[in-house]
């Protein structure tokens, strides 16, 4: 039998519901693979956490995640806590603790999923974005001079080291030749004349070992008017930190809103764990009402499974989320439905109970 050993990490708001049903459907994939378990550990931190004891996540916090095998994220931010001391002490501590380099967001209109797209099909919108997700525009470096002053000036350096710009661009050419894609690079070169221009040479040096694999370049302000008028040129996309965090919230708006969006921060080396979350925040304005959607979530431990080598449950998961919104009965609010977050997991793993039984 091989044990999965998961940190859990529910978080604030919302995180706590909707992550337990992403656990639900674990916990049914593996009742139907006895050679399967997962074995889980709870961590209280998040913004709560932090108004009650002045940080984030414990001093030896990273020392403490670097024995698991993934981190189940739930979701941060609480009302008080502003939101640069919830991303940079806690999420992107561990995204630059574990050198998560690469996230992954699926934008993928699946099955029962609404498009705001006017007469968009559904297998146009089917988009996988790899986010540089260790420097760039997240660096952290700069300076605040001359604070509270009529001279005050703010610095906000992007870096982008040569290893870190050409690791992402290659892992995205890698996938893309893996999975018979085209591959798309989103900069803004014109403008900026030192980074993205840095970043729109090391794509095309790269590219040069990948001549199988179909390349675009776009940019970002182009590849946002794109995504909307003609979203099936993008199949494989490789950007930056800033870019790929803003144009995959649109991308969510594309394949179903916000409550179907997941993402992964992926060591690939797997020298250190790896994350996967919802990105759908924290909502405090709804927690603890069982009305929050659980679907990322859900998503997110279909990541999780992929990324552990079990692709055939990963999409076993997916196909129960379709499954999920095709037939309508059992959704939340946000979809117009009257059902409980619980019940919403409720179904998806009775979903993938059923589908299990009719391929066995």
């Amino acid at each position: 039998m091989s044990t999965y050993k998961i940190a859990v990490i529910p978080g604030d708001g919302i995180g706590q519901e909707v992550l337990q049903e992403g656990i639900k459907v674990l916990n049914k994939i593996a009742e139907l693979d006895n050679s399967l378990q997962f074995e889980y550990t709870y961590f209280p931190w998040g913004c709560e956490y932090y108004t009650k004891h002045g940080v984030m996540m414990d001093e030896d916090g990273i020392e403490k995640l670097q024995t698991f095998d993934a981190i189940f994220l739930g979701a941060v931010g609480y009302p008080g806590v502003p939101d640069h001391i919830s991303l940079w002490d806690l999420l992107l501590k561990i995204r630059k603790g574990f050198d998560q380099y690469i996230n992954i967001r699926p934008i993928k209109l699946i099955k029962g999923a609404t498009c705001p797209l006017k007469d968009v099909k559904r297998e146009e919108v089917d988009m996988l974005f790899i986010r540089e997700n260790s420097e760039g525009e997240y660096a952290g470096a700069g300076d605040w001079l001359f604070k509270g002053q009529e001279n005050e000036v703010v610095l906000q350096t992007g870096v982008f080291s040569r290893k870190g710009t050409e690791r992402v661009i290659r892992y995205a050419f890698e996938t893309a030749k893996r999975e018979g894609k085209s591959l798309t690079s989103i900069s803004k070169g014109n403008a900026l004349n030192y980074s993205m221009v840095f970043w729109d040479q090391i794509f095309a040096e790269v590219s040069k070992e990948y001549p199988d694999v179909k390349t675009a370049s776009y940019l970002v302000d182009a590849a946002a008017m794109l995504m909307i008028t003609d979203p099936k040129r993008f199949e494989v996309v490789v950007t930056s930190n800033l870019f790929g965090d803003i144009l995959t919230d649109l991308g969510a708006a594309l394949a179903g809103g916000i409550g179907l969006a997941a993402g992964a921060n992926i060591n690939p080396e797997r020298k250190y764990p790896s994350m996967f979350e919802p990105i759908h925040g924290s909502a405090p304005d709804i927690a603890g009402k069982g009305l929050a959607n659980p679907l990322a979530a859900i998503w997110s431990a279909s990541q999780l499974l992929d990324f552990l080598g079990y692709e055939h449950y990963g999409k076993l998961v997916l196909k129960a989320i379709e499954e999920v919104l095709v037939e309508g009965k059992v959704l939340t609010h946000d979809m117009k439905g009257k059902a409980t977050t619980s019940e919403v997991g409720d179904r998806a793993a009775e979903i993938i109970q059923s589908l299990a039984s009719i391929k066995a």
